[in-house]
């Protein structure tokens, strides 16, 4: 029933199959939590009982299911991926070794990381996981992992985002986006509101008048931005007054004193310039499709063609559930999102539904005894 799309359907079955094996069925039911946590994962669900999947684990581990057990710590790490707790994904992935495990259970492992090195701009390291997991998934003989993997591949070889320097843009690969953050440049990231030289790095993640000056004076690099340009980019002002150029003097000043040990805000004769101290040029880093700054968060989790729940976007982006029903509801009367079903089980997305594509397949079939 997944696999044709019915996930609501398929969840009850798995509900009513646990519920009627026994106490003495201990690694049926724990296998029933296993597929339920997935067919949770996969329709972005994240609020489902993790303290569950964990005690069916450990159910699968002390009856020897060594194969199954793995892949609930793979539905564990792969949930931790989606919410941004990287670090965490990483040490509970270490804890795995996947060389005994069948072909399935190592492309899962094998697609976890290439997600982990991905989200660490390693892509060489990511270019070999996924090289691993083709060869696993074409052994596994399974079409949707197989899918899934090829999925995996695209995003290494499609823009990742656009590099902006002297008046000229062009699109950049994950590998390219790597490089260029690990040369000398200069460079104001407007994917993570951060401006860096080398290893140093200043956030303006929560100063977004101050990056919106600094994005200014980095596209305009070497040259200068006027004065009300400035204003129109920081506040949002058609006209500037004077008012608002006493504003626009001490953001500058703030500005300065933030980003003092990377770069220097010079004044001109019309306005201000940057001036980097020790890169030799200056650029920015901006996404592949500019689009709204207010609601760029959750478009970027909707862009991975799942259908999300406004609960589960609001644990990923750690904000409240209603401030995100709000940018959904903002989204969708703009056309830019869709939703289907109702109440609880309302789910949004950006294209339409185009059926399950991840595996949804224990490693092993359930014995019925």
């Amino acid at each position: 029933m997944a696999q044709l799309g019915d996930l609501v359907r398929a969840k009850a079955l798995l509900r009513r199959a646990a519920r009627a094996f026994g106490p003495k069925e201990a690694v049926a039911r724990a296998r029933c939590v296993v597929a339920d946590a997935e067919i949770a994962l996969v329709s972005r669900d994240l609020g489902w009982p993790v303290k569950a999947l964990e005690a069916a684990r450990a159910t699968l581990e002390q009856h020897g299911d060594l194969v199954n057990a793995a892949h609930a710590r793979y539905l564990e790490v792969r949930r931790l991926l989606l919410i941004g707790r990287i670090d965490e994904a990483e040490l509970t992935l270490a804890e795995l070794d996947p060389a005994p495990f069948p072909p399935a259970s190592r492309t899962a492992h094998e697609l976890v990381v290439a997600g982990i090195a991905m989200r660490r701009l390693r892509t060489k390291a990511a270019r070999s996981a996924l090289a691993r997991a083709r060869r696993a998934a074409l052994q596994a003989r399974i079409p949707a992992l197989t899918a899934e993997v090829e999925s995996a591949c695209l995003v290494l070889n499609t823009p990742a985002a656009r590099l902006i320097a002297s008046g000229e843009e062009r699109p950049l690969l994950l590998e390219e986006v790597e490089a260029l953050l690990a040369s000398k440049a200069f460079v104001v990231d407007a994917c993570r509101h951060i401006v860096r030289d080398g290893r140093k790095v200043v956030s303006l993640a929560k100063r977004p008048v101050l990056f919106a000056l600094a994005r200014a004076l980095g596209e305009a690099w070497p040259g200068d931005v006027p004065r009300d340009t400035l204003v129109a980019r920081a506040f949002g002002s058609k006209h500037a007054d004077e008012s608002h150029r006493a504003r626009l003097r001490v953001e500058v000043g703030r500005l300065r004193a933030v980003i003092r040990t990377l770069a220097d805000v010079t004044a001109t004769t019309r306005g201000f310039a940057l001036r980097p101290r020790g890169a030799r040029e200056v650029v920015v880093l901006a996404r592949p499709v500019e689009v709204d700054d207010e609601h760029a968060a959750v478009l970027a989790f909707l862009a991975d063609g799942e259908s999300w729940s406004s609960s589960a976007l609001a644990l990923a982006l750690g904000t409240s559930q209603r401030t995100v029903q709000r940018a959904l509801e903002s989204l969708a009367a703009a056309g830019r999102v869709q939703w289907f079903s109702r109440g609880r089980a309302r789910r949004w997305m950006t294209p339409p539904v185009l059926g399950f594509t991840t595996t949804l397949l224990l490693p092993a079939p359930l014995p019925i005894d």
